[in-house]
């Protein structure tokens, strides 16, 4: 993968594109990162489901329903698996090969080679959520999405999250190798404490207040209130408005990282 690769004037759309296809063919030959983004999100779900009772405690002494909790928090392990821990190995791979410092020398800019090599791992997550959904609508009695709108900004503020995440987390990876290790605190961290596993509702008040400034966990709250909000239109986006502000910082924080301290070539 070179800068002449993309040669002659074509539009930003064009060039990313070509890059998008050239990773996306990258991605299908990594077969241990398929099996990442293609397996463990769902095979996380199955596990879960399996191992989980059927409510769990709030704090309120209510019962929380496991199985809509359980499909929106599978929303976030696909972004964490299919997007987070596949670009972190990507952007890695690319910069130790020289690939990203090669392409700095052509037309594409430091944001469309990030966005571009970002391209497969987003759109495999987002054919992941459409099944996530679809799963749980048919197998796990969860409700039709009452806000789909926001359900749908919700995912995209976490894709961009994740991604500019992962160039974060590159920064200090020095081998594909590492990258397992790497990602890793923020996975723990984000499938105990932002509601992929256990709804903040189930947990105890002050690890939930906690755990509400985990980046995840706003991404999160959107989502369900996306997914398993009563009531849909301007009431839904009101009640989300809050942790949507919340991601949306979060997200400037991560981008504003990414640009700053991303690496283009290897430590010597």
């Amino acid at each position: 993968m070179t800068a002449d690769a993309f040669p002659g004037p074509v539009s930003r759309r064009s060039r990313m594109g070509a890059l998008g296809h050239i990773e996306l063919i990258m991605l299908l030959r990594n077969r241990s990162a398929l099996v990442s983004a293609l397996v463990l999100p769902l095979g996380s779900l199955w596990l879960l489901h399996t191992v989980t009772p059927s409510t769990f405690a709030a704090g309120d002494g209510e019962r929380v329903a496991a199985g809509p909790a359980l499909a929106t928090g599978t929303i976030g392990m696909v972004l964490l698996f299919v997007v987070y821990s596949t670009l972190v190995g990507a952007y890695v791979a690319r910069r130790e090969a020289l690939v990203l410092k090669r392409l700095r020398t052509g037309a594409l800019t430091d944001g469309e080679i990030l966005v571009g090599t970002a391209l497969p791992a987003a759109g495999v997550a987002w054919a992941q959520c459409a099944l996530v959904i679809g799963v749980g609508m048919t197998m796990l009695d969860v409700r039709a999405p009452a806000s789909p709108e926001l359900l749908v900004v919700g995912v995209a503020v976490g894709t961009v999250l994740v991604a500019a995440l992962a160039a974060c987390s590159a920064v200090f990876t020095r081998t594909v190798e590492m990258a397992q290790l790497t990602t890793m605190p923020l996975i723990l961290v984000s499938v105990a404490g932002s509601g992929l596993a256990m709804p903040l509702e189930a947990m105890p008040s002050w690890a939930a207040e906690a755990c509400r400034f985990l980046p995840l966990t706003p991404v999160m709250e959107v989502v369900r209130l996306g997914w398993l909000g009563t009531d849909g239109g301007a009431a839904a986006w009101s009640a989300a408005l809050p942790q949507l502000g919340g991601a949306l910082l979060w997200t400037g924080a991560a981008v504003w990282g990414a640009r700053t301290w991303f690496r283009w070539e290897p430590r010597r």
